[in-house]
């Protein structure tokens, strides 16, 4: 069989069974074909995208101007290792240091790549500004977190499937209740070597968990009364994903005056991924003041690829998308619709639980315990109607459609997840 041969739905799945390592519990739907909101299988049939690749693909599946970037810079000049200079690097750090209000930006590729990069710098300005004792310091996570799969991350994850048998695990972190401020002050108390405290302004993997009003206003000035830098992992809620350019929004440079909330809130350390390319090429970044970047020193921390003329290119074309297109203030408009809509058939459904969100990060809690199946069998009948979500923690659907949606087509949807939901 040549490699480029056509291949079945039947076909794709047994390649992957056969020659891939089974980490992933894909939907049975084979994608080839991609354009903003839509994906189509190997048959041909349309669907609406209602993951968006867990929300890097923001701006749309092959956005024209996204995707001109990409194959303009691949065709002159693709990698050059940070042994030297290139003529792109630079430009971007400027551009998304000035576009989300930071002094520094540390480049990487992967969202993981950029935690490990926050940890990393946040242990070494706790030894060299802090005056903590080397290898003494320690970070404060949330329960129920999700930051990545590494070795190190998963050392402080409460996931047993991530988990199990990875061990030993990397010593340093303390786990508090999210959206619990008493723990979080009572623990800053009592552990003077804490360095920073590391949190998802809302709990994307968890089942989209959106923190009390003034939740991470207060957290944040809890870190700056016990000299503790606030890292805010915005892989998945940043870029325009929750109504606002970033969740936390101290730095917010989007337009949109009518969000559902102002937690103003400027991290230490933002960590950024995902749909910083728009889903067309790795692309994460550290950002951060000179007073905590500093520290990093040629030689500390780096990456081959990281920083390198296509990421760099092609960042900089998703982030002047979602200025262009006011994607932030569509997210907003349509979440709000969304969860209007949804809740409203929730009052009136006894399938569906609740439903919670912000912007276009929202999630469906079905009525069944979290081992059930319920959401996965919903999930595929959603699929047969047209339209591709994914459970996560068993008995919560997650729906995160490309915020270049209309109106029309997210009424759409609407129709298709109810008629789903009451026929099932």
């Amino acid at each position: 069989m040549a490699v480029l041969d056509q291949l079945t739905s039947q076909k794709a799945i047994e390649l992957e069974s056969k020659y891939g390592a089974h980490n992933y519990h894909p939907l049975p739907v084979v994608l080839s074909r991609g354009e903003g909101v839509h994906v189509w299988d190997v048959e041909g049939k349309q669907y609406y995208d209602f993951l968006s690749a867990y929300s890097a693909v923001n701006q749309g599946h092959c956005h024209p101007k996204i995707v001109e970037a990409l194959t303009n810079q691949a065709a002159t000049l693709t990698l050059t290792s940070r042994a030297f200079y290139n003529d792109m690097l630079g430009k971007y750090e400027k551009f998304a240091s000035e576009y989300f209000g930071f002094d520094k930006l540390l480049p990487m590729n992967t969202g993981a790549e950029a935690v490990e990069t926050a940890l990393k710098m946040a242990r070494k300005w706790a030894y060299e500004v802090k005056g903590i004792d080397e290898n003494k310091a320690e970070i404060i996570v949330c329960e129920n977190n999700f930051h990545g799969r590494t070795t190190t991350i998963i050392s402080f994850s409460n996931d047993p499937v991530a988990r199990k048998n990875f061990g030993p695990y990397t010593k340093g972190f303390i786990k508090i209740e999210y959206d619990n401020l008493q723990e979080l002050q009572e623990t800053l108390e009592n552990n003077p070597n804490v360095a920073a405290f590391l949190v998802e302004p809302i709990q994307g993997e968890a089942g989209v968990y959106v923190p009390s009003e003034g939740y991470l206003k207060a957290a944040k000035q809890l870190c700056e009364d016990y000299n503790v830098l606030f890292i805010a992992d915005e892989v998945q809620t940043g870029i325009a994903r929750t109504g606002r350019l970033l969740a936390t929004c101290g730095n917010c440079t989007c337009e949109n005056k009518n969000c559902e909330s102002t937690p103003d809130v400027k991290p230490d350390v933002l960590i950024l991924g995902k749909a910083l390319s728009g889903g067309a090429y790795p692309v994460s970044a550290v950002l951060a003041n000179e007073n905590v970047m500093n520290v990093i020193k040629p030689g500390n921390h780096g990456s081959t690829f990281g920083g390198n003329p296509i990421a760099a290119a092609v960042a900089m074309a998703a982030l002047e998308v979602v200025s262009e297109e006011k994607l932030a203030e569509n997210a907003d408009r349509l979440g709000k619709l969304f969860r209007e809509e949804l809740s409203a058939f929730a009052d009136k459904n006894d399938l569906v639980k609740l439903v919670r969100g912000k912007g276009l990060l929202n999630a469906i809690v079905i009525n069944d315990s979290e081992d059930s199946d319920a959401a996965w069998k919903i999930c595929l009948k959603l699929r047969d109607n047209g339209l591709l979500a994914k459970p996560t923690h068993g008995n919560i659907i997650r729906f995160a459609p490309p915020l270049v949606i209309t109106e029309e087509q997210l009424r759409e949807c609407i129709s298709i997840i109810k008629n789903t939901m009451a026929d099932f």
